[in-house]
């Protein structure tokens, strides 16, 4: 399917969604929207699957109205009707080539029919598949999924009845949306992200928690796929893991793996503190085809440390990564304990302030990063100057030659804020001995609602290709690009605002005073000779003269 068929389809269920939420909080009801979504990709997973391994055996002849006649709405439902003794042999098979199990019951295509036939058990249905699928499917990748799904909600309804015709014609329009489109997993992964950025969109500052606008997302992804230690070489062949600890719903993480390629990415580790946002990043990774077995997301907190695998202390059993990437909560409040002052992410700098997080968050993310690894974080402009602890923290990082770029972004690209941000680009073996600092802050397209940075298609600029490019080979441009050496940003008190390096003031022209002095004389000459003429002509004419 073509990006513009892609787009065709997250319109079309944009539509849809806007026109069947009513009066439901848009949060609420993207939740509903993509469950059903991720059911759907589930199902044709599965049904694929099993039409693999049965062969000739899998009902798939069976026309559709004999099938229903015989309550299966799905030939998977047939198989099972004909089959009782081998369902359990076929599960265990199924759980070790799919590794999950969903039953005919709880597939989409009887999902959707329920829907069409508005089946007053729709509601019973969705709600024991869903227990299933987190509870009994898999051993632990789908624990919790729905957790956030309340098919009780009095917001789809105050009565059962009413609950379960809501969900039969939300279900129903999804599917008759579906059923022109081909539903693989790049379509409905597209599908997915496209409706998290259309949410997005209309979450305003909550959509900070879940959402890296793409274009942002693409600078990063493009920089850490970039060879750490020599990144005009090109891309690295591999990475063998990646993190994202504050990961939302895991979009940066999969447009690395997308510039990556399916199997450059040995394996990806997210964090995610919210509940939903954590069962948004699974289903997202599954949508998009990555294994179970190739991915790993703890729902949990950063800041406290509390995911086991993070907390070993024997350095040669600590988890390291090639690549770190990041976009947390900006200047977020948070409450450091004496205890932390010891911990070993923060030890050798010092503790953020309580008033801004952001230096915590850099450093938990570079205390597991490899010696040749590459982090690129987002940050509010405010950690390139701000003083204090922060000062401090800084300070360290510059002189301990970690720092190695940093760029700055325009305002009013994140729907969560308006102020302008910066990318900081961290290694601990790095090999220019001074830092390049990027000034892309007047760089952007001016959109409705949010700017943007083009990516030279439909005519646009090239802002990320530019930003990408001059990273890769640290080139300089006046007003836009500089590599500036240790001695002067030590001159300049290890501030890093930009602006002290690269200034986009454009210089006025210097003034040549004797040759504009001379230049006026000229012209007073030329105005003295024609008004002399002028007045010849007048005095022939009798015409009284100019003074």
């Amino acid at each position: 399917m073509t990006e513009q068929e892609h787009k065709k389809l997250g319109d079309t269920l944009w539509k849809i969604a806007d026109q069947l939420r009513g009066a439901m909080n848009a949060d609420d009801f993207r939740d509903y929207m993509l469950a059903f979504l991720f059911l759907r990709y589930l199902s044709d997973n599965y049904e694929a699957a099993a039409a693999k391994e049965l062969g000739p055996d899998y009902p798939i002849d069976v026309p559709e109205d004999v099938r229903r006649k015989l309550g299966a709405n799905s030939p998977l439902a047939l198989w099972y009707q004909d089959n009782p003794a081998d369902t359990d042999d076929f599960e265990r098979l199924m759980r070790r080539r799919v590794h999950y199990v969903i039953r005919p019951e709880h597939l989409w295509t009887n999902v959707a029919e329920m829907a069409r036939v508005q089946d007053n058990e729709l509601l019973s249905t969705l709600q024991t598949g869903m227990k299933y699928i987190e509870e009994q499917s898999f051993e632990s990748t789908f624990g919790g999924l729905f957790s956030e799904i309340n098919l009780s909600s009095e917001k789809l309804g105050k009565t059962y009845p009413d609950r379960n015709a809501a969900l039969c014609k939300i279900i129903a329009e999804i599917a008759k949306g579906l059923k022109s489109f081909s539903t693989d997993s790049d379509t409905l992964g597209d599908a997915y992200e496209y409706l998290i950025g259309q949410f997005a969109a209309g979450s305003g500052k909550k959509a900070g928690e879940f959402y890296t606008p793409q274009f942002v997302s693409d600078i990063l992804s493009q920089i850490v796929a970039l060879d750490g230690q020599d990144p005009a070489s090109g891309n690295r062949k591999h990475i063998d893991s990646i993190m994202d600890f504050a990961c939302g719903s895991g979009s940066l993480l999969l447009n690395v793996r997308h510039r990556m390629g399916a199997h450059g990415i040995g394996k990806i580790y997210g964090q995610e503190k919210n509940i939903t946002t954590y069962n948004l990043a699974r289903m997202n990774m599954l949508l998009h085809g990555v294994k179970d077995t190739e991915f790993e997301i703890f729902h949990g907190d950063t800041l406290t440390n509390d995911w086991e695998m993070l907390r070993e202390l024997n350095p040669a059993k600590m988890p390291r990564f090639d690549a770190v990437v990041a976009n947390p909560p900006f200047s977020y409040r948070w409450t450091p304990t004496d205890a932390m002052a010891d911990d070993v992410r923060f030890k050798n700098y010092g503790l953020a302030p309580k008033s801004a997080a952001d230096f915590a968050f850099l450093l938990h993310g570079f205390h597991f990063l490899k010696d040749d690894g590459v982090m690129a974080i987002i940050l509010p402009h405010g950690v390139l100057f701000r003083g204090g602890a922060e000062a401090r923290i800084r300070t360290k990082l510059l002189k301990d030659g970690h720092i190695d770029t940093v760029i700055g972004l325009p305002a009013n690209l994140f729907y969560s804020t308006g102020i302008p941000v910066c990318i900081l680009v961290l290694k601990r073996c790095k090999k220019p001995d001074d830092v390049l600092f990027i000034n892309a802050a007047e760089h952007f397209v001016r959109g409705k609602r949010q700017n943007f940075l083009g990516d030279g298609a439909d005519g646009k600029p090239d802002h990320i290709g530019k930003i990408v490019s001059t990273y890769q080979h640290r080139t300089e441009e006046p007003r836009y690009s500089r590599r500036v050496s240790m001695a002067e940003i030590e001159e300049n008190d290890f501030n890093l605002n930009i602006s002290r390096y690269v200034s986009t003031a454009i210089a006025e022209k210097e003034i040549n005073l004797p040759e504009v002095h001379q230049n006026l004389l000229d012209i007073e000459e030329r105005i003295s000779k024609a008004k002399n003429e002028h007045n010849k002509f007048l005095a022939e004419l009798g015409l009284p003269m100019l003074p």
